[in-house]
């Protein structure tokens, strides 16, 4: 009889872009999403959770037409019907305002928090899975939905850690784009092809600058690797067109600066630079925003009529005190603006940090959104207005953790530590005296003969205090309440002699221990 084959281990190994979190980490994002759903709750935004399953059907718009759609999404076959994972918290909504319209109030607003997955290549900070957190606004067609999400974002930045002055929310429209485009003469079904390497283009400026821009709206561009990248074949006239939109936040700057007379940045150097001009213009930023962009699309109906509208909600978000220095009418806003019919919006976080290879760079976008009032349409045949945003938990984690605003490591539990075996019972119910008064704690339930070993899981857990009690404890009534993060600052730091002036660890009354476990705590801050 032949040996049966011994099957192989299976690999301890998290597939790639499916990333692992552990105990800080959970407790962090779980402690910023409760401060991010009591602002959307506060401005009368209604919680909703989806299935994680959605029909392929559903998420359409992000499959190709193959015989297996699953470019985008992770997608598999069940009883001849295809289904994937969700790619986005903005479809399920859509087919929810679809199925339940009935039921719904209108306008429906709601909030959703959790993970979506996207088939996509990882990378450095590219996960397959992460968490998003969303609000939107269904049915309501004005524009004071969009300047309310606006606002919304503005307070959640500052109410999850990010202060006034660290970001920025910048404010743009889809119909300015479109009369750009119309001036441009690129208008209509035939030239999609052109405007989508416009697009591209534009949003590639900060990358590229104006030249390289302007390279793509041509004949193309050659980098400097040799690659040649074909660009729009546009005329010099309606490539000027275009660029004058590439420039409109340059003119901004420029009229500025001599609108304000007593403005000097001689000494200012990005990315502070922008930040303190708008907060010296002040209204003046989106007004002169407003003159720029009106003579850039004055030959469009659709141009004039988009930035009738970022003038409308500039005007709505002054009115609540949102000016400049917080949220910005900014023509560079170009994300995804093939998604969106209307205004839209980026948060953008305007501190350094230093990246991998130690060079300094601003953090950047956290969240984005806008209008997209054709999304619920493929479900009902009838337009439905809809705006919304969508926050990157995971980055915002990031960005504060970047300024040390979060510490990596958890507060762990005081742990009680075990002398005795037979005296199990004792230990619990000190335990349970420490967790009724709020303090979180736990009893070591390893192997108790090496005492140095509790100590040292104590030390992995980030334990701030340990209980010791043994035999001699126990006859005089006391416990030994051991400080472990101010013995660890006082081993690393101190002399002997400070050592004797600031003991660690002390002996208290069994009847104390909560309340002297409570003193340490404080004292931790």
């Amino acid at each position: 009889m032949a040996k049966q084959k011994k099957q192989p281990r299976p690999k301890a190994q998290a597939p790639k872009g499916f990333p692992d979190y552990f105990g800080a980490e959970v407790t962090q994002r779980t402690q910023m999403l409760a401060k991010i759903a009591a602002v959307y709750h506060r401005y009368g935004f209604d919680a909703l959770e989806t299935s994680a399953v959605e029909t392929v059907e559903a998420l359409g718009k992000f499959l190709p037409d193959v015989d297996r759609p699953n470019e985008g999404v992770f997608a598999w076959e069940e009883d001849k019907d295809w289904l994937a994972l969700r790619y986005d918290l903005t479809a399920p909504l859509a087919r929810v305002a679809a199925q339940y319209r009935n039921d719904l109030p209108s306008p429906y607003r709601r909030y959703a928090m959790g993970p979506v997955w996207r088939n996509e290549k990882p990378g450095p900070g590219r996960f397959r899975q992460f968490y998003q957190c969303d609000a939107d606004t269904v049915g309501a067609s004005s524009v004071a939905a969009d300047a309310e999400i606006c606002a919304m974002l503005a307070d959640t930045l500052e109410e999850v850690g990010i202060p006034r002055g660290d970001y920025v929310i910048r404010v743009n429209n889809r119909k300015v784009l479109n009369g750009v485009m119309e001036v441009a003469g690129l208008s209509g079904d035939d030239k999609e092809a052109e405007r989508g390497i416009v697009l591209r283009a534009i949003d590639k400026l900060d990358r590229l600058g104006p030249e390289g821009v302007r390279a793509l709206l041509g004949e193309g561009r050659k980098d400097a690797s040799g690659d040649f990248t074909k660009g729009a074949g546009l005329s010099e006239a309606q490539a000027d067109v275009v660029m004058g939109f590439v420039g409109a936040t340059q003119s901004i700057e420029t009229r500025l600066k001599a609108y304000l007379t007593d403005w000097t940045d001689h000494d200012i150097m990005e990315p502070h630079y922008l930040n303190a001009l708008r907060k010296a213009a002040g209204p003046a930023w989106n007004k002169v925003a407003v003159e720029v962009l009106e003579v850039i699309v004055s030959e469009s109906e659709v141009g004039k009529e988009g930035v009738e509208e970022l003038k409308r909600i500039a005007t709505l978000l002054g009115a609540q005190g949102y000016e400049a220095d917080r949220i910005v009418i900014d023509p560079s806003v170009v994300r995804g603006l093939g998604y969106y019919t209307g205004p839209v919006y980026e948060a953008e976080l305007t501190f350094e940090v230093t990246d991998e290879k130690g060079r300094p760079r601003n953090f950047g976008s956290v969240a984005g959104g806008g209008r997209y009032d054709d999304l619920v349409k493929r479900f009902t045949g009838q337009e439905v207005p809809a705006t919304g945003v969508s926050i990157g938990v995971d980055r915002l984690l990031a960005a504060l953790r970047a300024k040390g605003r979060i510490d990596n490591v958890a507060d762990g539990p005081v742990v009680v530590t075990v002398m005795d075996r037979d005296r199990m019972a004792d230990y619990q119910t000190m335990v349970a005296e420490l967790r009724n008064a709020g303090i979180r704690a736990e009893v070591y339930l390893g192997n108790p003969k090496n005492f140095g070993n509790q100590l040292k899981y104590a030390d992995k857990r980030a334990s701030p205090v340990a209980i010791i009690a043994g035999g001699d404890e126990f006859d005089q009534g006391i416990v030994q309440i051991k400080d472990l993060i101010l013995g660890a600052e006082i081993a690393k730091n101190a002399t002997l002699e400070e050592w004797k002036d600031r003991p660690s660890q002390y002996a208290v009354p069994r009847d104390q221990m909560v309340a002297k476990v409570r003193e340490i705590l404080d004292g931790q801050g």
